[in-house]
């Protein structure tokens, strides 16, 4: 089976297309991280991969689930992604199309781990240096993941840097078994 990025491609292209001629990119974020979590509960996927409840009966529950969202563009995409048999990958789309918007918008959405927590000073130092090299705005996620031991790893789309204590701590020992 493809790999769900894959798959997520096309559907997010789509629905970014429509959002953008629509001047609903907010709206769609919206729509997209509901069903994106919808999509993730366990009920919903052994619903959705039941070959003995009807799509149409799938598609009505979800619907509900969408509560004030629906509309008639949301039902026809749930119908779409149950027809196809795509309705999990929804989490994929909606990270997809988050990127799009990201790009479309001049924004980039930057994550930072790092084994502590980060001061304001520290995260507006982060926040100053990646809208500078990237030349866009910058949206500053943090968490913290104690097992870096120190520094931190930057992601930014499918760009990554990682100053963490443990890769340094790697390459020391990949240089001395030289």
């Amino acid at each position: 089976m493809a790999e769900n990025s894959t798959l997520a491609r096309p559907y997010a292209q789509a629905v970014f297309d429509l959002a953008r001629a629509k001047d609903a990119l907010a709206q769609w974020s919206e729509v997209l991280a509901t069903l994106a979590e919808i999509a993730c509960h366990p009920d919903v996927r052994a619903m959705v991969r039941n070959p003995a409840i009807d799509d149409s009966v799938a598609s009505g529950i979800i619907s509900d689930l969408c509560g004030d969202l629906l509309t008639d563009e949301v039902r026809r995409l749930i119908d779409l992604m149950l027809e196809n048999g795509r309705f999990t990958v929804l989490p994929d789309i909606h990270e997809q199309f988050e990127t799009l918007r990201s790009e479309f918008e001049k924004r980039a959405r930057v994550e930072v781990v790092s084994a502590y927590e980060l001061n304001a000073k520290q995260k507006n130092s982060i926040t100053s240096a990646m809208k500078k090299r990237l030349g866009h705005d910058v949206e500053l996620t943090t968490r913290t993941d104690k097992s870096l031991l120190g520094g931190a790893i930057v992601r930014v789309d499918d760009l990554v840097i990682d100053d963490s204590v443990m890769t340094q701590l790697g390459r020391l020992k990949a240089a001395l078994s030289r």
